[in-house]
Parts: structure tokens; C-alpha cells; sequence
């Protein structure tokens, strides 16, 4: 399991949050629900102080490509798609406690709940998706986006799991069904992506009073890429009967009909192989923590594992593998 964030670099990150959300010399008189570590995974920590967030991004984050990434999210064209960062004076990633990690700080959104499935705003969610990836690019001089991070998460996935469950009986299956996924599956359409979509990833804005509130969050994995990565991953739960038929339409619908280019009239021509490897991803991480946890599967893991190897069983594709 990744190590925790050592509790001084918490306590500057909520500092910093706490800065950000009261004036110099104000008292704060949040009330202690309101404040405190919303997330503290190895690819990102967050701390909530009011109306605010702090988030200290992953270690290994490329400044250039996260200042580009940054920039987008505050680019007027987005706007009532992705929760713009705030413009607020930031401590410099270095020698000063956060490990060289950026630090961004956000509007707070309460997310999606967890508890109540059938109000998951699916529609919603396949609406920004469209909006996204019909946004052109902001032009020079903005900063160049680098690729969408989707194909090389399902890597970095396979690599976790070859190091953390080499000899778990499952992990040659999740092999197997990897080597059907063809080099190069990541190309496609050079359109604007958020690289990593799933409902976690939706919070309301709280500047919007009335429809339509959902914003898209994270941006550490946004990009140019193909945009059917970002219908994967609902796919990949459609295919493997965890997301009912009747959500899985009316989320593909909602994101026709809106005009989003990632599939044509037979949409599974451009989501098979990303659905596939979003399955391929789910199962590693799935063996890779159960492993590190001393825990087995759980049902869901297991639905996953039992994919792959249906997807290992059904593939004569013969092209190369992208685990070669």
C-alpha cells in the first residue's frame, strides 16, 4: 500500500487551504465537518477547509504539462464544463514540504453520493463529456497539451500488478486478456479528453443556482487524445453487466445526442479496445490492492477477473500486444 502523507506536509497543505479560504488576520469559524483530509492517495492528496480545497498533486507530476493542464482548466471555453482552479497566491513546489508536488486550490462542490445510485446524473455526465471533446484547443500562445493519460494509466495498472501479485492465480488471466489490447490503441482523434472519467470525477459548482450544476474535476490526466478512453470505462462496466443496460443507454444517448464525436452509428467499433482495456485496468489495480491488503477479491473484483478472461477466451486478434 502507498505510505500515507506525513502529517506535517497535511498540516501545510490544510495551511494553505486555510489561506486561501479566509482573508489575512480573519478568524475562521468553520465548523469542524467542513474542514479535513478529503483524499490522501499516492496520485494526489486533498484537504477541504470551508468553501475551498487544497490539492497536492502526485509526486512524479511533470510541471510542464501540469501548467498546461492548469491552464486549460481556467480557459474560458471550458467554462460550465471542467471546475475552474482559483487565482489565489500558492506556495512553489520545491524544498518547501510538499516534495517538489504543485499545489491547486478549488471551489469546493459537494459530489456525487454514493448512497443513491439512481440519481447518478449519467446524462449529465455524458453532456460535458460531448461539450469537451467538441472544444477546440486553445490556440498559441497558450501552453501545448501534452497527450491524455488513459492508455498509459492501463499500463502503469499491468506494471503495478506484475510487481505486487506476480504469482496470484489471476494475474496470468488479466495477462492474457492485456495482450489483446494492440500497440498504438491509444491514437486516434486529437480532441480534448479528460483521461480518467468516472462519476468521482463530478462535483456540483457551487457558483450555479438551478439546472445543470455538474462540472468534470481532476486534471491530472486531461489531454489530447481519442475521446472514446472517456466512455471506457462505462462501457467496460456495461460489457461486464455491473452498469445496467437501461444507465449504459441512456449515458450513450445523453452523449449522442449532445454531439459528442467519439463513436459513430456502431459505437463499439471505437470503444471495443478501449473498453477492453479499461477492463484490463480495473482487474490489475483490483489484484494489485487486494494483494498489498491481504484481502480477497470482493464481488465486483471478481466480475472484472471473470471478464478478462472472457475477453482472453473471445480475441484472435492477432496484432502486436501492448504489453510486448
Amino acid at each position: 500500500m502507498p505510505a500515507p502523507t506525513p502529517p506535517a506536509r497535511l498540516d501545510r497543505l490544510a495551511a494553505v487551504a486555510r489561506a486561501a479560504a479566509h482573508r489575512p488576520g480573519t478568524p475562521c469559524h468553520c465548523a469542524s465537518g467542513l474542514v479535513g483530509v478529503l483524499a490522501d492517495r499516492d496520485d494526489g492528496t486533498v484537504v477541504r477547509h470551508g468553501a475551498l480545497v487544497a490539492k497536492a498533486h502526485a509526486p512524479d507530476t511533470d510541471p510542464e504539462a501540469h501548467r498546461a493542464r492548469l491552464a486549460l482548466a481556467a480557459h474560458p471555453d471550458v467554462d460550465g464544463v471542467l471546475l475552474p482552479p482559483l487565482q489565489v497566491p500558492l506556495p512553489q513546489p520545491g524544498p518547501d514540504g510538499f516534495a517538489g508536488r504543485p499545489v491547486t486550490v478549488w471551489p469546493y462542490g459537494p459530489p456525487v453520493d454514493p448512497e443513491d445510485p439512481d440519481a447518478a446524473p449519467w446524462e449529465d455526465a455524458a453532456r460535458l463529456l460531448a461539450l469537451l471533446h467538441r472544444t477546440a484547443p486553445p490556440p498559441a500562445p497558450a501552453p501545448r497539451l501534452p497527450a491524455m493519460r488513459a492508455p498509459l494509466k492501463v499500463s502503469l495498472a499491468v506494471d503495478r500488478m506484475r510487481r505486487t501479485a506476480p504469482h496470484h492465480p489471476a494475474t496470468a488471466t488479466v495477462l492474457r486478456a492485456w495482450s489483446t489490447i494492440p500497440d498504438g490503441s491509444g491514437s486516434g482523434p486529437g480532441l480534448l479528453c479528460h483521461g480518467d472519467f468516472h462519476l468521482g470525477q463530478l462535483v456540483r459548482d457551487p457558483r450555479v443556482i438551478g439546472d445543470r450544476p455538474w462540472r468534470l474535476i481532476d486534471i491530472d490526466d486531461l489531454g489530447i487524445g481519442d475521446p472514446a478512453w472517456d466512455l471506457a470505462r462505462p462501457a467496460a462496466w456495461f460489457a461486464a453487466g455491473i452498469l445496467p443496460p437501461e444507465v449504459w443507454s441512456r449515458f450513450l444517448g445523453a452523449y449522442q445526442r449532445a454531439g459528442g464525436p467519439a463513436v459513430g452509428a456502431d459505437p463499439w467499433v471505437q470503444l471495443d479496445v478501449p473498453a477492453r482495456a479499461l477492463t484490463v485496468q480495473t482487474a490489475a489495480l483490483a489484484l494489485a490492492k487486494s494483494t498489498a491488503e491481504g484481502r480477497p477479491l470482493d464481488e465486483v473484483e471478481d466480475v472484472m477477473i471473470d471478464t478478462c478472461a472472457r475477453i482472453a477466451g473471445y480475441r484472435t486478434d492477432s496484432a502486436p500486444s501492448a504489453s510486448t
